[in-house]
């Protein structure tokens, strides 16, 4: 899959992706840091690139609709997490892949658990 990695994710999560066969970009690499959201939501469905996030923003379907989109996921973590934990619920992101599809969803990843959001038919 491709992926878009904002700018609050650095060289190790990216390595993660790579590491798990995946074709990854990010913000940083895009000199896209401090852009508006919107802006990164349009590159990334220019790119045709699911976006991962930190950025809470991101998880109001009514200001970023998820259909149509290649997919985000909102990786939601507690205040001053650590390294360890951050690492621990991308390959949680990562390992779910496999396993359900991300493509016009919204997926909020917590700890232990993802909530998805489908868009209605009606919508």
């Amino acid at each position: 899959m491709k992926f878009k990695l904002d700018e609050n994710f650095g060289r190790r999560t990216q390595s993660l992706f790579r590491s798990a066969g995946h074709d990854v970009e990010t913000v940083r690499e895009e000199n896209l840091q401090g852009a508006k959201d919107e802006t990164i939501r349009e590159v990334c469905l220019a790119e045709q690139r699911c976006l991962v996030t930190l950025d809470l923003d991101f998880a109001d379907t009514i200001r970023f609709p998820p259909r149509d989109t290649p997919g985000v996921a909102v990786i939601r973590v507690p205040r001053n997490p650590s390294l360890t934990l951050l690492e621990q619920m991308v390959s949680q992101f990562l390992n779910a892949l496999p396993e359900m599809k991300i493509d016009g969803q919204l997926w909020v990843v917590e700890i232990g658990r993802i909530r998805v959001h489908q868009a209605s038919d009606d919508s």
